[in-house]
């Protein structure tokens, strides 16, 4: 069994423990300089979401093999997704075009025939990684922004369907990334400079493990989490009073009693499940007042719920660890 981190780990101990972690702490816009904080105190003042940082943290600890059903319960999708945005980001903008800076530098494209095509390959991988990305933001993401919203795209198939063309382009990228390094590796000629050209291969092999388990990620913790929300979406229609208690304001305008409750429980650090169990109702429906509550007050954080909490009288700052 793989040990996972906690909310009260130091954060520096999982860099520590995985120099991976420094690239996830980045696409959640954690800054370093934490000191010996915890995960929970580092997130909280930087407004990210914990659990959903531990469960991509722990997925990625686990090299993809964590248990997803597990991992998913705490998981917030627009904290995911933004996530992932930030990733497409990283890989497109930045991690291919440093690794084709020092592939031109390795090879000499000027007269090598061999080198021009080589490149050329490279291109046309670096094209397809973008092409992928862009389809994702542009249809898989805003899909689900408007799941997110509490509605459901006319004329769209439901996400699984959705995303199985998202799920071919992963496959299809991890075969031109094969067969680039091995083109490389068996064909260039040896007049090149080799100890760059070596450190452009480890580059490759290192971003393919880095593009291999963020489409993992995709595939199974976000596409899990989607699922979710998607089947609460759909249900909405056919059982409008499910999760609302008679009596209760649901709104626009303001909060319900249950979705107060739910907000002093997110503030005392409980996590979806805990909350739960402590107010005898689902997972799934505590996931559903926070997405309300996210969108009647437009606040997507602990923090920010803490700030809203105080100001309301909803809790005391005495009992609010800062």
């Amino acid at each position: 069994m793989i040990e996972k981190y906690h909310a009260g780990d130091p954060l520096s101990d999982l860099i520590s423990d995985d120099y991976r972690m420094l690239q996830i702490l980045s696409r959640f816009n954690l800054a370093l300089g934490f000191g010996d904080r915890t995960v929970a105190d580092a997130c909280k003042s930087s407004n990210v979401d914990a659990p959903t940082f531990l469960a991509v943290v722990n997925y990625v600890k686990a090299g993809g093999k964590a248990h997803v059903r597990e991992l998913v319960e705490d998981v917030n999708v627009g904290a995911l997704m933004d996530y992932l945005k930030r990733s497409h980001t990283y890989f497109v903008d930045f991690r291919l075009p440093a690794i084709r800076r020092k592939l031109i530098e390795a090879i000499d494209c000027s007269s090598n025939q061999i080198a021009f095509l080589i490149l050329k390959f490279y291109d046309e991988y670096a094209a397809e990684v973008g092409r992928h990305m862009d389809y994702e933001n542009k249809h898989v993401h805003s899909y689900v922004e408007r799941l997110l919203q509490g509605k459901l795209p006319e004329g769209t198939a439901r996400f699984a369907q959705l995303i199985h063309q998202h799920q071919d382009n992963h496959d299809s990228i991890e075969k031109s990334g094969s067969e680039l390094k091995s083109i490389i590796i068996k064909y260039y000629p040896s007049d090149s400079n080799a100890t760059l050209l070596n450190e452009v291969l480890m580059d490759i092999y290192m971003m393919e493990e880095e593009l291999q388990i963020h489409c993992q990620l995709e595939d199974s913790l976000f596409a899990e989490s989607v699922e979710r929300l998607e089947e609460e979406v759909r249900q909405r229609p056919a059982t409008a009073g499910d999760d609302r208690e008679e009596g209760e304001d649901n709104s626009s305008d303001g909060l319900s009693e249950r979705e107060k409750e739910v907000i002093v429980e997110v503030v005392r650090g409980r996590s979806n499940k805990e909350i739960a169990e402590h107010m005898f109702i689902s997972v799934n429906t505590v996931m559903t007042h926070r997405r309300n509550i996210s969108r009647k007050l437009q606040i997507h954080s602990p923090a920010g719920l803490t700030i809203y909490a105080i100001v309301n009288g909803l809790v005391k700052l005495d009992d609010v660890k800062l």
